[in-house]
């Protein structure tokens, strides 16, 4: 699966390790539906961690059509939830 980051790029990341992801999506998401600022930004922090650690950049110059798109880093909520579907970020 190719994910992108906004505004760093993209990474090719296995498929087993959407588990792991779709965990940390989860936590975000009940984060957002609560209104807590600090606990989102820290789980969105790791869930950009973990894509970038288990993930293999693609070169700067490739133009892969992504499967993922999560947003960047200093992302606002109101920011994330535009981008959000009911699974939340990361399908499944």
């Amino acid at each position: 699966m190719i994910v992108r980051i906004m505004g760093e790029g993209q990474v090719i990341l296995a498929d087993g390790h959407l588990a792991e992801l779709n965990r940390l999506d989860d936590e975000l998401l009940a984060e957002m539906e609560n209104g807590d600022g600090p606990g989102f930004r820290r789980t969105l922090k790791a869930l950009l961690t973990r894509v970038r650690d288990l993930g293999e950049p693609l070169p700067d110059d490739s133009l892969e059509p992504s499967e993922l798109i999560l947003p960047s880093p200093d992302a606002t909520l109101e920011e994330v939830r535009e981008l959000l579907s009911d699974d939340g970020l990361i399908p499944g």
